[in-house]
């Protein structure tokens, strides 16, 4: 049987959590908000499997362009060519570049 080439491929040990950080997580990456121009790095929650970016994505920062329903577009750029994601918030953060500077 050929080997599976799906979309998850390989991503068993990219995608693992710690021990101590399985289960649920608090409420607060739900009740946050992202406003358009703002620099997240994307961050991969394997436990929502919904609105997940690709795995090359994983680590990446960019900018938000818009918001896409429940969703985010982030610019980012990959090489020469500048590439627009579409990621759950789930799946966003701050980057800690721009937290830093804001205080």
């Amino acid at each position: 049987m050929r080997k599976s080439k799906g979309y998850r491929h390989t991503t068993r040990h990219l995608f693992r959590k710690h021990v101590r950080k399985r289960g649920l997580r608090p409420l607060d990456y739900l009740l946050k908000d992202f406003n358009e121009g703002d620099i997240v790095d994307i961050i991969v929650d394997s436990s929502v499997h919904k609105g997940m970016p690709h795995r090359r994505y994983h680590g990446k920062t960019g900018e938000i362009i818009r918001v896409q329903g429940r969703a985010y577009v982030v610019a980012i750029k990959q090489g020469k060519a500048t590439k627009q994601i579409i990621a759950n918030k789930e799946h966003l953060r701050l980057s800690r570049s721009v937290i830093q500077v804001r205080q």
